[in-house]
C-alpha cells in the first residue's frame, strides 16, 4: 500500500544548485575584498608615485639606498641616482626600484 505517506517518503527534496555553491561564492567574495582589492589599490598608488618622480627628488630604493634623482632617462624606465654628493657617485636604477620619495622635511641624513 503506497498511499500518500509512501509517496512523500520516497520523493527526494530538490535543492537549489545556487545554494550549494553559495559558501564558495561567499569565500571568493571575501578573498577579493580582503586581499585582492587592497593589493590593487597599493599597486595603483605605487604606479602614481613612480609616474610623479622628478629630478632632485630624494628617494629610497628597494635595496635600501638613499639618494637624489639626477637624471630621468628618456626611455622613462631608468633613473640615475646620486648616492654621494661629495664624490659624485651616481648609480642607474630601474624606475621600479624606487620604493619611496622622501619628503624634504623628514631630516634623513645622507652621507
Amino acid at each position: 500500500m503506497t498511499g500518500a505517506g509512501g509517496a512523500s517518503a520516497s520523493g527526494q527534496q530538490t535543492s537549489n544548485p545556487l545554494m550549494s555553491f553559495l559558501p564558495i561564492i561567499i569565500m571568493f567574495a571575501l578573498l577579493y575584498f580582503l586581499m585582492i582589492m587592497p593589493q590593487q589599490k597599493k599597486q595603483k598608488e605605487l604606479q602614481k608615485m613612480l609616474d610623479s618622480l622628478q629630478v632632485n627628488d630624494k628617494v629610497l630604493t628597494t635595496s635600501g639606498i638613499y639618494g637624489r634623482i639626477v637624471t630621468i632617462k628618456p626611455d622613462k624606465n631608468t633613473v640615475v641616482i646620486e648616492i654621494d654628493e661629495t664624490n659624485h657617485v651616481r648609480v642607474e636604477f630601474q624606475r621600479g626600484a624606487v620604493a619611496t620619495i622622501i619628503p624634504a622635511e623628514s631630516g634623513v641624513v645622507q652621507s
